[in-house]
Formats: structure tokens, C-alpha cells, sequence
């Protein structure tokens, strides 16, 4: 007779499968990111390629919805580049003034303050850089040595990137024949609860998609309009870097910052320009953090900061920088399964404490 809870040898059959999968995502984490990565974007995608499935084949309308993606990034990419070269063409023209203005503020106040005298100029910083390279003749092969490991993860990088289109069109293409299959091998007497759960999982993905797309517009719009008040010259790309990435936490904004930080700089000729730079991005990150995540995704998903934060970090540390990606939705997931496993443990005898009565006569004399 089979027993029930967590005594029944069902549990700690699925228990031990549960294990060894997570032991060999851990052994495949090198190579199970663009996997997942495409997952995540063939899931998100999958809706809109079923609805131009009812006038094009399949084939053809997951090559209209890549085609898309791929338009809407190079779009991106066309107004983000453009930043980062006005940025280094400004910062070469401006080098001598901004110079002039560390001689002018900064020194003093390090003489001031530690006694040290300094000077910035070009002909110090060519000074300082060829003392170090005199006192560290290795470091040219150690340079060297870097770069070509370097080069070799760079390499990693790319792979992984040109893998992540290649899976997002095989799983586009076949994804409800995917979804038939494992639908199939669910065991039959677990064949509810399990679709069940994936339901939960799936509405719980769709909220949080669904929210984040819109902190996406609402943040968008708030910093190019706020730097843009600010009077920033780049307030537009700015604002979509900003805002765009504000589905990875604290990435996005800091990102952000230095660039609008930079920007600032290089633009204005007082403090004052930065000042209100700074202002802006004051108060997107609390309106962000107090009102537009918690009211559009945070209680959707039901997933603390600190959870968010540690769920940022460990994805990060066994899928890299994919991981950060896959964090917050790889989450949702868990945390689905986890309110299962809870319910599950409340509902058992281990939780409820239920004590068998001895048999008579084995107490104490």
C-alpha cells in the first residue's frame, strides 16, 4: 500500500528527477542560454505569429515576425549608435576645456585637502603613461595575452548571439507541435494538475510581459520628456536607453546615468545643466520604483525586491549575461512553482504535525 504526502515513493521519485535536472542545467549553463533566450522570445512572440498564421503559412508568417524584430532593433540601434560617437567626437573636442576646468576647481581643492599638487594637462597624462609602461615592461605581452582570451569569449559571445535567431525560428515554427508533444508525456493521472500549473505559469508570464512592456513605454517617454526639459542635447536616445532597459533592474538606470552624466557634461558649461540631468533621473527612479512597477507589474507578480535583486545575481552567475535577461520571468516561473510546493506541504501530514497514537501498552511503565 503506497503512502500519501511525502511518504509516498512517487514524491521522491519526482523529487530525485527534479534534482537531477537542476544538476544538469548547472553542468549545461554554459550552452543552455541562447536556448532559453529564444524560448523566452519564441513564448513572446508565438501569439503574433499565430495570428498571421491564419492568413500566411506558418513558415512564412515566423519569417515576417523575425523580419520585425529585426527591423525594430536595427531602429534602436540607428538612434542609440549615434549617441556614443557625438559623444566621443565632443569629448575629444572638449578635452582641453574640461582640463582647464580640473586645473581651475579640482586642483586646488586636492592641494587643499591632501597636500598633493597636480597639474592636468595632455603632456602629464603622456608623462604619467609612459612611466607606467617603464615600470611594468610585461605588461604589453599580458595586454596581449588578455586580448586573446579575450577575443576567444568575445568569439563565446558572438556564437551564442547568432545561435539565439537560429533556435527562435525552429521553436517559432514547430512551438504548438512542441507544446503537443510534452502535453503527451504528461502521466495521465497527473494530467490535470499539470496543465493546471502550466495555465498559472503562463498567466502569470503574460501579466508580467504584458506590465513590463508597459514600465517600458511609461519610463521611455517620461526620461526623453524630462531630459528633454532638462535641456540635454541627446534626451531622446538617452530616454530609450533609460527606459528601455528598465526590465533589468538597476542596469538600465545606471546605464543611463553615466551616459546622460556624460552627456551633460560635455554639453553644458556650469554645474547647473547636470544638476537638472540628475534631477530628472531622481525622480524617474522613484516614480519608477514606487509607482509605475509596483502598479503595473509588481503585484501581478507578487516577486520581492530583495527576490528580484537575488534572482538578478544568481542567473547572472550560472548563465551570464543571459541570465540577467532570463532572471525576472525564470522567477515568475519559480514562483508559481514554489506557491504549488507550498500549498502541497501545507496540505501534508509533515505540516498538519499529525502524531499516531502509540499501541497499547508500549508507554512508559
Amino acid at each position: 500500500m503506497t503512502g500519501t504526502g511525502f511518504a509516498n515513493p512517487r514524491v521522491w521519485t519526482w523529487l530525485a528527477i527534479a534534482l537531477i535536472a537542476a544538476w544538469l542545467v548547472w553542468l549545461l549553463s554554459p550552452i543552455l542560454a541562447p536556448f532559453l533566450a529564444g524560448a523566452i522570445f519564441a513564448y513572446m512572440l508565438n501569439p503574433l505569429v499565430n495570428r498571421l498564421d491564419r492568413y500566411t503559412g506558418r513558415t512564412f508568417a515566423v519569417i515576417l515576425v523575425m523580419l520585425l524584430a529585426l527591423f525594430v532593433v536595427i531602429a534602436i540601434l540607428l538612434l542609440v549608435l549615434p549617441l556614443f560617437y557625438k559623444e566621443a567626437v565632443m569629448m575629444s573636442e572638449r578635452l582641453p576645456d574640461f582640463l582647464a576646468w580640473l586645473n581651475a576647481k579640482a586642483a586646488p581643492w586636492i592641494l587643499l585637502q591632501f597636500g598633493i599638487a597636480i597639474k592636468f594637462d595632455l603632456e602629464t597624462v603622456k608623462q604619467l603613461t609612459a612611466q607606467i609602461l617603464q615600470g611594468n615592461e610585461g605588461l604589453v605581452p599580458r595586454v596581449l595575452g588578455s586580448l586573446q582570451i579575450g577575443g576567444l569569449v568575445l568569439l563565446g559571445l558572438m556564437i551564442k548571439f547568432l545561435l539565439v535567431p537560429v533556435v527562435l525560428f525552429y521553436l517559432l515554427r514547430d512551438w504548438n507541435e512542441l507544446v503537443a508533444r510534452v502535453d503527451h508525456m504528461i502521466p495521465r493521472q497527473r494530467h490535470a494538475q499539470a496543465v493546471g500549473i502550466a495555465r498559472e505559469v503562463d498567466a502569470v508570464l503574460a501579466e508580467f510581459l504584458r506590465g513590463q512592456m508597459l514600465v517600458i513605454i511609461v519610463m521611455v517617454c517620461f526620461y526623453s520628456l524630462a531630459l528633454w526639459v532638462a535641456g540635454l542635447q541627446f534626451a531622446l536616445p538617452v530616454g530609450v536607453i533609460t527606459g528601455g532597459l528598465v526590465f533589468i533592474p538597476y542596469v538600465g538606470a545606471f546605464l543611463g546615468f553615466v551616459l546622460g552624466t556624460v552627456a551633460a557634461l560635455l554639453q553644458f558649461d556650469d554645474f547647473t545643466g547636470v544638476l537638472f540631468v540628475w534631477l530628472a533621473f531622481g525622480i524617474g527612479q522613484v516614480l519608477e520604483g514606487m509607482a509605475v512597477t509596483p502598479l503595473l507589474v509588481g503585484q501581478r507578480i507578487g516577486l520581492h525586491p530583495v527576490a528580484v535583486l537575488f534572482a538578478l545575481l544568481a542567473f547572472g552567475q550560472v548563465f551570464g549575461f543571459f541570465g540577467v535577461l532570463l532572471a525576472l520571468p525564470a522567477s515568475a516561473v519559480l514562483l508559481v512553482c514554489l506557491r504549488r510546493i507550498t500549498r502541497a506541504y501545507r496540505e501534508s501530514p509533515l505540516y498538519g504535525g499529525t502524531i499516531t497514537s502509540p499501541p497499547p501498552g508500549s508507554g512508559p511503565g
